[in-house]
């Protein structure tokens, strides 16, 4: 197969294809404004993003730049060393932080390796996804020894980018007609992470793909992506694979599945992949926004009505949570839970 292992190897389908599309990108919002009228114009440009897309990218966004390169610095000095120095931090079924480079997406191996670390350490989960399991685990984070400034330097950058995703979540909420701050009780105690992803050149870039194709569970994603560019997502439109340029500074926002289900379906949690390419690495660091492990989520009342009842059954974010993290550790019999099996008669 080209060099790559069959483990890679997607599905005849799902492969990517040689793109020719020339499209307009995901909308470019800037964040700087101020005035009550300037919050409004914005916050309504975000959720006709939110609609159209599920996707839009910030610019001016109040995190700093130094701080972002240091990061990206870091993240390139610790995957560049050696495997078996990578693999002292490494992930295992009682911890799901630290170093990576088996995870399954639609249980096929990615081409990526990557580092997670939980934004709040400790982060309290549940032990199982089973509904009668009450037990509550303890996570906290793993760190490499080298490079030595990589905890201080991904734990600054988490908590700038922490507040941005506050600034977004409140946005969003007025961009639904409710109060700024109508969803930040359910991250009280968040369960979020931070990602740092490396994607190394691919012998057979037209075979494997560095993240196959997904939604995010979560309730949003702020991404920072390198030069290289290889994020795409599926146009609702025509389910065509648009790819997002890269814009320097700038953060790719994207909607996840809870943030859909509290909208009831208003906002849209858009499938997205990473293609890969044979010439050069590309790195990119998101951040996973999550509630906390007890909140139960489900279509907020203030949009549902009898012309628009409930999209959804309401379910519990941790348990949810902690049933999708186990299917990306390995490859499973079946396909993990999606938000889809929530769905309720009305939704069809």
């Amino acid at each position: 197969m080209g060099g790559v292992d069959q483990a890679f190897v997607q599905e005849p389908e799902q492969r990517p294809k040689p793109s020719t599309i020339e499209v307009d990108g995901i909308p470019v919002i800037d964040m700087s404004v101020s005035g009550t009228g300037g919050i409004e114009k914005l916050a309504s440009e975000i959720g006709n993003a939110c609609r159209k897309w599920g996707f839009f990218q910030v610019i001016n966004h109040g995190v700093p730049l130094e701080l972002r390169q240091r990061v990206e610095k870091v993240a390139k000095a610790f995957f560049d060393l050696p495997i078996e120095e990578k693999r002292k931090a490494k992930r295992d079924e009682l911890n799901f932080t630290g170093y990576h480079d088996e995870e399954h997406t639609k249980n096929v191996r990615d081409w990526k390796e990557v580092f997670d670390m939980l934004i709040e350490d400790p982060t309290f989960l549940p032990a199982s996804p089973d509904p009668d399991d009450e037990e509550i685990r303890t996570y906290s984070n793993k760190w490499p020894e080298n490079p030595p400034e990589f905890r201080e330097t991904c734990q600054e950058y988490c908590r700038e980018v922490e507040k941005l995703a506050f600034k977004l979540l409140e946005l969003i909420s007025l961009s639904l007609g409710l109060p700024a701050n109508r969803l930040s009780d359910f991250f009280k105690h968040q369960t979020g992470m931070l990602r740092l992803n490396y994607y190394p050149p691919c012998p057979s870039p037209e075979l494997a793909l560095g993240v196959g194709r997904h939604r995010d569970g979560g309730a949003l994603t702020v991404l920072a992506q390198d030069d290289v560019g290889g994020l795409q997502i599926r146009r609702q439109s025509d389910g065509e694979w648009i790819p997002i340029k890269p814009i320097p500074n700038a953060y790719i926002i994207n909607i996840a599945d809870a943030l859909q289900v509290w909208s009831n379906n208003l906002y849209v949690s858009a499938e997205h992949r990473v293609v890969v390419n044979s010439e050069r690495e590309r790195f990119s660091i998101p951040l996973f926004f999550f509630p906390s492990h007890y909140v139960k989520v489900k279509p907020l009342e203030e949009l549902v009505n009898e012309q628009n009842p409930a999209k959804y059954k309401e379910y519990s974010w941790g348990k949810f949570y902690v049933n999708r993290t186990g299917s990306n550790y390995k490859k499973l019999e079946a396909e993990n839970l999606q938000i889809d099996h929530f769905k309720t008669p009305e939704s069809e």
